[in-house]
């Protein structure tokens, strides 16, 4: 009888263990909004500080995002969660997708998406467990809605 109960319990244990470790590769998610009425994981926009900026731009015939390359070190940053800003400087709507797609296939891959109209600026907020989840350094940010349009790098340095 004690051992049947003991085995249970290390079961029910085990189960409990598993079930914990499922919910830590969820850390809270990608929020998006502005900088007075957003959060992410309970911390207010505002209380932030900006991580990395993104701007859509047209050079000539070209239609990109800029800067090309952004590079967040996170052996020298609290643990806080990572706000990115993104303003749409051109003069059509354009999209912004921020992706660890091409690093992973896992079933939960970093992927937020938004559309911005001209001249609007959004914020978007990621925990650095989400983002340190994703396989690699590197994610891929770029417009969703015209393949055409240059993207670019976030590279994250752990």
């Amino acid at each position: 009888m004690g051992k049947t109960m003991l085995s249970v319990l290390f079961g029910l244990g085990l189960s409990v263990a598993g079930a914990s470790a499922a919910f830590a590769l969820q850390a809270g998610g990608v929020e998006i909004g502005d900088l007075e009425t957003g959060s992410v994981v309970g911390q207010p926009f505002k209380e932030l500080d900006v991580d990395a900026s993104f701007y859509a731009i047209e050079i000539g015939n070209m239609k990109t995002w800029y800067p090309p390359t952004t590079v967040i070190d996170f052996k020298n940053r609290a643990g806080a969660p990572v706000l990115l800003k993104v303003t749409n400087n051109s003069t059509a709507d354009h999209g912004f997708q921020l992706t660890a797609a091409v690093n992973q296939s896992g079933p939960w891959t970093l992927n937020t998406t938004l559309v911005l109209k001209p001249g609007e600026t959004k914020y978007i907020g990621v925990p650095t467990s989400d983002l340190f989840y994703a396989a690699g350094n590197v994610l891929q940010y770029r417009c969703q809605l015209h393949p055409a349009h240059v993207g670019g790098k976030l590279v994250m340095l752990k």
